[in-house]
């Protein structure tokens, strides 16, 4: 039943908004009661809290998996971590919608568990960059940190716009990410005739 409450929470949150979506249509949408929400959940905020977390948690167990890759180089990790976040739009889309438009409605303790989750997943991406700079995959140029808050924009944002099937591929929507991260859009000079 906590399932069943925690999808309908996703479809209400994503289609109608957190403040917009009641407790009673949520028990309406899989047939129980207000008693059986609050069974399992004291307050709509933490079904909403449970809905970030696991969305959060399941980013930062993929991307810990993809790091802990020994065989791949920090470029093919950079890449698998890309393509991971372009798939999960497809995979969990109305998740990463409440969790990128609605986390703003939760308590501060609430919010403190899910952005000290967010700033891990970052950290560890900024470490990816930093491996990458200091085994001279990557230019020694580079501000990491800043590189970091750039992939995560890039990336994070095209849940909004984003839609597999239509257009570009998840495959090739990474491929043109990782190319833009790694060589920019600047052309190669051409000779001087």
């Amino acid at each position: 039943m906590k399932e069943k409450l925690m999808e309908a929470g996703i479809e209400l949150f994503e289609r109608k908004g957190f403040k917009e979506t009641s407790v009673q249509e949520i028990v309406e949408a899989v047939g129980a009661t207000k008693g059986a929400f609050y069974y399992y959940y004291k307050s709509k905020e933490e079904l909403l809290r449970d809905i970030c977390i696991s969305y959060i948690e399941d980013l930062l167990d993929q991307q810990t998996r993809l790091l802990q890759e020994p065989e791949k180089s920090c470029t093919e990790k950079l890449h698998a971590i890309v393509y991971m976040v372009i798939r999960n739009i497809r995979t969990r889309k109305k998740s990463a919608r409440i969790f990128f438009r609605e986390m703003r409605h939760l308590a501060d303790d609430h919010l403190e568990e899910i952005l000290g989750k967010r700033r891990a997943f970052r950290k560890q991406y900024e470490q990816l960059i930093q491996e990458g700079v200091a085994c001279g995959e990557f230019k020694p140029s580079l501000h990491a940190e800043m590189i970091t808050f750039g992939l995560l924009g890039i990336t994070n944002w095209s849940y909004y716009w984003f839609q597999p099937g239509k257009g570009v591929s998840e495959e090739e929507l990474t491929d043109i990410y990782v190319d833009l991260i790694l060589n920019g859009i600047r052309a190669e000079e051409r000779p001087k005739e």
